[in-house]
C-alpha cells in the first residue's frame, strides 16, 4: 500500500514522494482501521513540526479523511465496524491520508452523516474547524455583532462568512480580485459591504468605518497582515497591521493567522485604550492537546451538521483521482490554487 510523503528540499523547496506503508496488524484498545474514501489536501507546515519536535525524514502528506469503518480496538465506545466517519490525522500520525487504509485512535474521528459525500466531508472539516476555533472559541461572537472577514472567497473565508450569517453577525469582507468581489456580492445571505482592496481607489479602514457610523467592527479574522511598508508581492493585498488596529473597536477582538505578527508599544497601548483583545488563530491545538478533547468532537460533528442542512455550502475543486494527487498537492503546498482539492480514492 502506497502513500504520499514530503520533505524540504536544499533549496527552500519541498520534495513529494510515493512510498509504500504497511498498515499495523495489531490495533490498539481504542483505535479504529479506516478504508479511506477521501482525503482533503492542505499545505504542509514544516516549522510546526519542528517547534512541536515532531520532525521527521518524511511527512505524511494529507490528514483530513473521511471513510468507512473495517475494524475497531475492544474499547473502542464511539463506532462500529461499516460506520461512515470523518476526521482530522494528528501531526504525529505516521501514515498518510493518501493511504488506502490508515490507522488511528477514534477520538480523533466522528461520525459523517448521510446525505454528505465523502469528498465534501474530508474537503471541508478542517476549515469548519478553523471557523469555529476563530469565531466561537477566540472572538466570542454574538448575534448583532460586525465581522471583518479579510479574503472572504477563500476556503476558509467563505464557511466563516457563513457561520456568522448563521449565527446573526453582520458580515463585511475583502475582496483580492475582480472574481472574488463578484462571488461575495452573489453569496446568499448577501454580504453587507465587499471591500474591494485590490482597487487601490477604495480604502479598508474608511469603508469599515463608515460602514459601522464610525465604531469600528467587533471581530476581525484576518488571512495574513503586513508587517512593514516593504513586504513581498505575495502580500500585496494583506492589509497593514496598524489599519487593523486603527479600525477595530472598543471590546473588539482580532484574531490573526500572521504567527511572526509584532506589536510594538504604540500598538499594545491602542489596544489597551480600546480594551481590545488579539488572539492567534492555531487550530492545530485542538490534536496537539487534549485538554478540550470533548469540546474538539462537538465541534467536527456540528461542521458536518451544518454541511448536512445547508449551512456551509463550501466552494471545491473537482475531486481529483490518486494518480493526480502529487501535482494537486505541489499547487497546494506553493498555493497556486484558491478552492479546496480533496482525492478520490
Amino acid at each position: 500500500m502506497k502513500g504520499l510523503y514530503c520533505k524540504p528540499g536544499d533549496q527552500g523547496d519541498v520534495k513529494f514522494v510515493s512510498q509504500e506503508t504497511n498498515v499495523p496488524t495489531n490495533i490498539g484498545d481504542h483505535q479504529v482501521k479506516v478504508q479511506v474514501k477521501s482525503c482533503a489536501l492542505s499545505p504542509v507546515d514544516f516549522k510546526l513540526y519542528e517547534d512541536l519536535k515532531l520532525e521527521k525524514e518524511h511527512v505524511p502528506v494529507g490528514r483530513e479523511i473521511a471513510g468507512v469503518v473495517l475494524q475497531v480496538g475492544p474499547k473502542v465506545a464511539f463506532f462500529q465496524p461499516d460506520d461512515e466517519v470523518v476526521g482530522i490525522l494528528p501531526l504525529e500520525a505516521e501514515q498518510s491520508g493518501l493511504c488506502s487504509v490508515v490507522v488511528t485512535d477514534e477520538y480523533n474521528l466522528v461520525l459523517k452523516p448521510e446525505k454528505v459525500s465523502w469528498f465534501e466531508a474530508a474537503a471541508v472539516i478542517k476549515d469548519g474547524l478553523r471557523a469555529y476555533t476563530a469565531l466561537h472559541t477566540l472572538a466570542r461572537m454574538a448575534a448583532g455583532q460586525t465581522v471583518l472577514v479579510l479574503d472572504g472567497a477563500g476556503p476558509f473565508g467563505v464557511l466563516a462568512i457563513q457561520l456568522a450569517h448563521y449565527h446573526g453577525v453582520k458580515v463585511l469582507a475583502t475582496a483580492l480580485s475582480p472574481e472574488d468581489q463578484k462571488f461575495l456580492e452573489e453569496l446568499r445571505p448577501s454580504v453587507a459591504r465587499v471591500i474591494r482592496v485590490w482597487d487601490s481607489k477604495e480604502d479598508l479602514v474608511d469603508s469599515c468605518l463608515e460602514e459601522t457610523g464610525g465604531l469600528g467592527v467587533d471581530i476581525i479574522i484576518d488571512s495574513g497582515v503586513k508587517l512593514f511598508d516593504e513586504e513581498p508581492e505575495a502580500q500585496r493585498h494583506c492589509p497593514h497591521k496598524h489599519d487593523l488596529l486603527t479600525l477595530l473597536s472598543v471590546g473588539g477582538h482580532w484574531v490573526t493567522t500572521e504567527q511572526h505578527l509584532q506589536l510594538d508599544p504604540p500598538d499594545s497601548h491602542i489596544l489597551f485604550l480600546k480594551a481590545a483583545s488579539l488572539s492567534f488563530l492555531n487550530d492545530e491545538v485542538w490534536t496537539t492537546s487534549r485538554a478540550k478533547q470533548g469540546r474538539y468532537l462537538h465541534i467536527l460533528k456540528d461542521v458536518m451538521d451544518k454541511l448536512c442542512t445547508g449551512t456551509f455550502r463550501p466552494q471545491l475543486e473537482d475531486p481529483v483521482p490518486l494518480y493526480e494527487a502529487t501535482v494537486s498537492m505541489e499547487m497546494v503546498q506553493s498555493k497556486q490554487t484558491r478552492k479546496r482539492i480533496a482525492v478520490k480514492l
